[in-house]
């Protein structure tokens, strides 16, 4: 999984992007390419649906921890909700965070992302109370959570070249109300305002991240030598979807909802995290773990992009061997 490509960074900033959510999730927005034929026999190919999912601007409430261990530190991880309807490959992601003022960008020293199911899914649910709270010693409830595991084929860590990112300062000065760093345990109410040079990090995923249709968590770490990154948050919509959760070594597998939990009141917060995703949308995709699978992919990509060389380029990977073995990874059970 870990080649590389070069992509031109994308421009537009995240604070211009709409937030869209809707039911149990976000909705997601996409614009679909037109097929034209022009002429005799000139025929353009069957373009897939370009995929757009963003939870919108900064809104200074909180600014949560995400970043993995380091000296005498534990590993800390942040993650918000997002839902596909078709299977699509996710070929770049923003995050928007906070880092100390003054820190040079060059200290951003890696990004890693992983993507999880929503509980139960990759759950050990034997460990929970069972429902309708599925609590553990450590949590109230794992309703509505990341699974305890991340999918393996769709982490991506720039250390191990899967990933490129690059990170530009939005705002030299930028201050939040609470924080949630250490405390990561029920009902401490968060440990207090902080500011800090709110940052944008674009990143790109080499290959890109292939996944069937389904509800999903998105969850970042950054790494910033001589600071800490804090993920952003953004409004929560008043339409009903999950909210942020957030979990260190500690709690592991277990994860707290960073507003009812963590910070706590009545009525409790609940927030978003800034972020935002683009890719292609696969349709007629094979479903993974069928035997099938990899055979109907290749069959729907040939006939959507007329030719697997179109499918490669617009999916975002660099070859067609490169396309080949995303959805073998993607077929797998």
């Amino acid at each position: 999984m870990n080649r590389s490509r070069t992509t031109a960074r994308w421009q537009t900033p995240l604070a211009g992007r709409t937030l869209a959510r809707a039911l149990a999730g976000p909705l997601l927005l996409s614009f679909v390419a037109a097929t034209v034929a022009v002429g005799v026999g000139l025929v353009t190919p069957a373009w897939a649906e370009p995929f757009f999912f963003s939870t919108g601007t900064p809104d200074g409430r909180l600014g949560a921890l995400s970043q993995p261990a380091g000296s005498g530190t534990p590993e800390t991880e942040t993650g918000d909700d997002f839902i596909l309807t078709e299977t699509t490959s996710i070929t770049q992601a923003t995050i928007i965070g906070l880092i100390p003022s003054g820190t040079p960008l060059a200290s951003i020293e890696n990004v890693e992302v992983e993507i999880y199911h929503v509980f139960p899914g990759d759950s050990d649910v034997g460990r929970t109370s069972g429902p309708p709270t599925f609590s553990t010693s450590q949590v109230p409830t794992r309703v509505n959570s990341p699974g305890d595991n991340e999918i393996d084929s769709a982490t991506r860590d720039g250390s191990q070249g899967t990933l490129h990112s690059t990170a530009s300062v939005l705002k030299p000065s930028f201050s939040v109300l609470n924080t949630v760093v250490h405390g990561i345990n029920p009902a401490t109410g968060g440990e207090g305002p902080a500011s800090g040079d709110m940052v944008e990090i674009v990143i790109t995923f080499t290959p890109p991240i292939l996944l069937p249709a389904d509800h999903y968590f998105f969850r970042p770490e950054v790494l910033v030598n001589g600071g800490e990154f804090l993920y952003l948050s953004t409004p929560k919509p008043i339409v009903a979807d999950l909210q942020s959760w957030i979990r260190n070594s500690a709690l592991q597998p277990d994860w707290l909802r960073i507003g009812k939990d963590i910070i706590g009141g009545n009525p409790a917060p609940a927030f978003n995290q800034a972020f935002s995703l683009i890719g292609e949308t696969v349709p007629n995709a094979g479903t993974p773990g069928q035997d099938n699978c990899h055979g109907e992919s290749v069959a729907a990509l040939a006939h959507q992009f007329v030719g697997l060389d179109a499918a490669a380029s617009a999916l975002g990977f660099s070859s067609v061997a490169a396309l080949q073995n995303g959805f073998r990874a993607f077929c797998a059970p």
